[in-house]
């Protein structure tokens, strides 16, 4: 594994901000991080980062810890939500404090994504919009070849074509040189057309993480309508996350879709039964609001 969390404990103040956090990335692999507003993942991202020490568990990168540990660190490339730069500093002069910061950057690497993105090299960081420094982030962040890559939020303030544009790059890094991602995200449709695997965030804990394939067979929803009205204990059932009812049809959302659930539906005689399409974005506030546990 390249991206290794164990039993991760974070405590800010006095509140438990990350608890017991398990997940791993491997080479070649993306990782979506999804969840509500102040449920952890920015701190987590910290602890990966070295930017926090973990109070309990362990935040691995290539097997060794990241805090304190500069030797790690020339290996992550890190994209911010919100990237704190020299405000005075032209990007010229970014390029120089990354030459000197990282042995392995490259301005020849810098130029040619800024082939794509086009960002004048003489203009300052004060000068450039949200979506312009997220983009000059991420060149910066690939031009020191790094073997994992960390985002939050990069897709923040980038106009379709940009956002179109980074994505291409990612996939381009992982299928070129093998590097594992972690990606932080509210942009769900963005994460589904990319990720191997999601991680679902609650109240510091990862509630669920699954392969993108396995939550697209094992969470459906079915419009069914029986024949005799619903089971008074469907809302009980193991397979079943979430019912509404809509006069007589039912909307189940299963987090076990397969033959079993089909039967016991089956053995109700249901006059209809018709799959609908489910969204990571459907499936992650189903799972969210749910407590859904893997």
């Amino acid at each position: 594994m390249v991206i290794e969390v164990k039993g991760l404990y974070k405590r800010l103040g006095d509140k438990e901000v990350l608890k017991n956090i398990d997940l791993t990335v491997e080479p070649g692999h993306i990782f979506g991080l999804v969840g509500e507003n102040g449920v952890g993942k920015t701190t987590l991202i910290k602890c990966l980062t070295g930017v926090y020490r973990p109070d309990g568990g362990a935040a691995l990168i290539k097997g060794q810890p990241v805090y304190d540990n500069p030797a790690v660190k020339e290996s992550i490339g890190y994209i911010a939500d919100q990237n704190q730069y020299f405000p005075s500093y032209r990007i010229t002069e970014l390029l120089s404090f990354y030459s000197r910061a990282y042995p392995k950057f490259s301005r020849e690497r810098f130029r040619e994504l800024n082939q794509t993105f086009a960002l004048p090299e003489k203009s300052r960081v004060k000068e450039l919009s949200k979506g312009m420094q997220m983009r000059l982030t991420l060149m910066l962040s690939l031009s020191i070849f790094p073997q994992v890559l960390i985002l939050d939020e990069p897709t923040s303030g980038l106009d379709p074509i940009a956002k179109r544009s980074v994505t291409n790059l990612l996939l381009e890094e992982v299928e070129s040189r093998g590097v594992a991602i972690l990606i932080s995200s509210h942009h769900l449709g963005d994460l589904e057309r990319i990720c191997d695997t999601i991680g679902i965030m609650a109240q510091g804990e990862i509630i669920s993480s699954h392969s993108l394939e396995e939550m697209k067979a094992n969470m459906r929803k079915l419009q069914v309508v029986f024949s005799h009205g619903a089971p008074t204990d469907l809302t009980a059932w193991p397979e079943v996350l979430s019912v509404e009812a809509v006069g007589r049809i039912h909307y189940i959302v299963t987090k076990n879709y397969g033959d079993g659930l089909m039967a016991k539906l089956g053995q109700l005689q249901p006059l209809l039964i018709e799959e609908m399409p489910l969204a990571l974005e459907d499936m992650f506030i189903y799972a969210a609001g749910e407590g859904y546990q893997s």
